[in-house]
This record gives C-alpha cells, structure tokens and sequence, in this order.
C-alpha cells in the first residue's frame, strides 16, 4: 500500500514522490506586505528628518488684540486709556 507521496509502477514497486519544497504562498504575501510597510516607514522617517533640516521653521499667526488684552487682564496689567 502507498503512502500519499507515493504509487506503485508497473513491477508493483512503490516509487515515492518528494514532496514540493516552495515558500509557502502566505509567507510570500507576509514578506511582502512587511517589506512594504518597512520602506514606507522608513521613506516617511527619511523625509520628515529631510523637512526638520530644511524646511524654515512654520510662521506664528499674529495675536488678536482682543486676546492681548484678556491676557494682561488675567496677569492684573491695566491695558492702556483705562
């Protein structure tokens, strides 16, 4: 009797098959997936060192007049013509 790998030939001998030995299909797709998400990790890290390099540091918007004067009044400044 032969085994799943194997078949008998015409003498009644059992001639055994090797197995295929490939990666499996879903390690395949986890190397890739993984690969991808390390470059794409990396490219961003790369960039974002590239942009703190260069990049002008980002403008202040200016503060309202309204807002100053909230804030000398929290600080007990008396703002000025009052």
């Amino acid at each position: 009797m032969a085994d799943q790998f194997g078949h008998f030939d015409a003498g009644g001998n059992v001639i055994i098959e090797e197995a295929k030995k490939g990666l499996n299909p879903a390690m395949v797709v986890l190397l890739i997936v993984s690969t991808v998400l390390i470059l794409f990790l990396v490219g961003n890290y790369a960039l974002y060192t590239y942009a703190q390099r260069t990049l002008p540091p980002k403008k202040k918007k200016p503060v309202s007049k309204k807002k100053l004067k909230r804030e000398k009044l929290k600080q007990g400044v008396a703002p000025p013509g009052e």
